[in-house]
């Protein structure tokens, strides 16, 4: 961990590509979600390729409107190895406006049958009038150890790999 950056790590009894599978499927996040803000996709799309916007429904008690919506953009995406996607909002105009953080799982084979999962949030990006109005990290490192958990109960339960 650095002072922009809190970074975990769990080992997952299943294949990258499983892995790989539930997190390129945004309907499946907010089952993965450690902090309990993500709610649902909004556009029922499996992420296949850099620079790809995905929304997300969200909810948190401490935002202006308590429910709001995030427009991902897909920064990497390594089948099988790298995916990332920085949260931005729209700003009304049709243009969303990116904050500068960054989710990032990396990962890897741990032989044919389990995989090393890193988890990467990095706010490293977001500007200083941000930081004016948003504390980083807004939750403290049990929220991405709780999204490990989760993603590893969905990449070894029975519907793990679903398309």
């Amino acid at each position: 961990m650095t002072d922009e950056t809190m970074i975990v790590t769990r080992t997952v009894a299943a294949p990258p590509e499983t892995v790989f599978a539930v997190l390129a499927d945004p309907s499946r996040h907010a089952a993965i979600d450690g902090t309990g803000w993500v709610r649902e996709s909004l556009d029922g799309e499996r992420l296949t390729a850099p620079g790809q916007v995905f929304r997300i429904a969200m909810y948190h008690s401490n935002h202006p409107d308590g429910h709001y919506e995030m427009a991902n953009r897909v920064e990497v995406l390594d089948p099988s190895r790298t995916i990332a996607w920085q949260p931005g909002q729209d700003d009304g105009a049709g243009t969303v406006e990116y904050g500068g953080w960054v989710w990032r799982y990396d990962l890897a084979p741990l032989g044919d049958t389990a995989t090393t999962v890193t988890l990467t949030y990095d706010w490293s990006g977001v500007p200083a009038f941000l930081r004016e109005h948003i504390v980083f990290p807004p939750f403290g490192v049990e929220h991405l150890e709780n999204s490990l958990a989760h993603l590893d109960e969905l990449a070894t339960g029975p519907v793990a790999g679903r398309s």
